[in-house]
């Protein structure tokens, strides 16, 4: 699945680009850390968009292009923001058949986005994923650390309703 790069506008603040700056320059003496700075930088900013691409690969003196290809070769690392609160589905073999498409469509139309995207709010975003482990409660969607499972679509309004702070 490819990933999506954010259309949301980049909000990054002083402070986190003064964090990523010590990161980088505790770390540009070694190229092989090039991952270990992206890390940080995903945990200062929550996902790596273009301007902090671009930082890190001009700190590290390493091409642009090579940061990107990291970014989106590993799936540890998101192009685009997560919401306060990150939705899950799994679409995995035993919660597909049961229905999870059908809750990850109905959650798409819900919220307003598709798959790797963020509210304009930065209330939900919305992610799939292969398997969560938990197939005997098939279909199932996680919000942060809450599981929910054994779904249908009529359950959507009542998990969204639980995130509504």
């Amino acid at each position: 699945m490819k990933k999506k790069i954010s259309t949301l506008p980049f909000k990054g603040t002083a402070e986190q680009e003064q964090a990523l700056q010590a990161v980088i320059a505790e770390n540009k003496h070694d190229k092989s850390n090039l991952m270990v700075v992206m890390q940080k930088a995903q945990d200062i900013y929550g996902y790596l968009p273009f301007e902090v691409q671009n930082m890190i690969a001009e700190g590290m003196e390493v091409p642009l292009e090579k940061v990107y290809g990291v970014a989106t070769f590993y799936a540890q690392f998101s192009l685009s923001p997560k919401g306060k609160y990150n939705i899950s589905v799994c679409l995995g073999t035993a919660c597909y058949v049961k229905g999870s498409g059908d809750l990850f469509d109905k959650l798409s139309e819900k919220l307003g986005i598709g798959a790797d995207e963020c509210t304009a709010d930065g209330k939900f975003s919305l992610t799939a994923c292969r398997c969560i482990g938990a197939c005997g409660l098939a279909p199932v969607l996680t919000v942060n650390d809450d599981v929910y499972g054994r779904l249908t679509v009529d359950d959507i309004d009542g998990i969204l309703a639980k995130y509504q702070d």
